[in-house]
């Protein structure tokens, strides 16, 4: 049964904090959207996470959707602040965050993208304002060149984008210093897949795999083998739930607290999470 990480992870936090705060799920259906955002307003719900399918949908009943989310064309954090409702995107956030907590400083560095769909265009955002060059690689070429269009106007750096081929990340990941995986290729159950060959893989390249599913994806072990700075993507999961965390309390997040928590529930049966 799908079952999601978020309200442990989040009430965990609350309760450290000792903040009067409850976090509950609930599955809302596309047709049902627009009256589930009418009641946070009728209720007073405080604020609120919203997953796949809704990210872009729920755009349209808010007030107010900060210029990033706005741009990215999803929303993943809302608060609820006296009757208006504002959003937020916290994925790239949380990317960010997770790259730094692992050593990985992306600031003026050649980062290889692969993905450009949800998660894949927070994260690209997020990481045009860091590096100096940004490669995105999609399968559908046209997606990932659009985003890249879209983001050098934006942030004026050398952004490109180029559809999935084996020549073209063999070529890009030559001189690349990070790579991320933002697709699901290597999510369970086909953890025996990668994108990427082992042998273009280096001891000085820092490799990100948002994929939290196996918590060490086959990229993961692959990039480790040959001694590169490696991780999955529990600790992104944990740093845009901090992220909204923040956005609601006005607190620091316990960070360690929630990832715990998160690698406590990750290891009973049966249990997923949305992003």
């Amino acid at each position: 049964m799908e079952h999601s990480l978020s309200p442990a992870m989040q009430n965990a936090a609350f309760k450290r904090l000792n903040l009067n705060f409850v976090y509950v799920a609930f599955r809302v259906k596309a047709d049902e959207l627009r009256n589930a955002m009418r009641g946070i307003r009728s209720l007073g719900i405080h604020g609120l996470n919203v997953t796949m399918p809704h990210k872009s949908a729920a755009m349209k009943y808010l007030d107010y959707v900060d210029p990033t989310a706005k741009s990215i064309g999803s929303v993943n954090t809302v608060l609820n602040e006296d009757g208006r409702l504002m959003g937020y995107n916290t994925d790239g956030i949380g990317a960010l965050r997770a790259l730094r907590e692992n050593g990985v400083e992306p600031h003026g560095k050649k980062a290889l993208l692969i993905g450009a769909g949800g998660a894949g265009k927070a994260l690209a955002f997020q990481l045009a304002q860091e590096v100096d060059e940004l490669k995105i690689v999609n399968r559908t070429g046209r997606k990932a060149k659009n985003l890249a269009k879209i983001l050098r106007r934006k942030f004026d750096k050398r952004i490109t984008g180029e559809a999935f081929s084996v020549e073209c990340l063999e070529r890009e990941l030559s001189d690349a210093d990070v790579l991320v995986n933002a697709t699901s290729v290597g999510m369970h159950p086909d953890v025996k897949t990668s994108l990427i060959d082992p042998k273009w893989l280096r001891p000085d390249l820092s490799v990100m795999d948002i994929i939290y599913n196996p918590p060490e994806t086959k990229l993961v072990k692959d990039a480790k083998s040959v001694g590169a700075k490696a991780f999955g993507g529990i600790d992104m999961l944990v740093h845009q739930g901090a992220a909204s965390f923040e956005t609601w309390t006005n607190h620091p997040a316990p960070v360690e607290v929630m990832k715990q928590t998160v690698l406590n529930e990750f290891s009973k049966p049966g249990v997923s999470v949305e992003r």
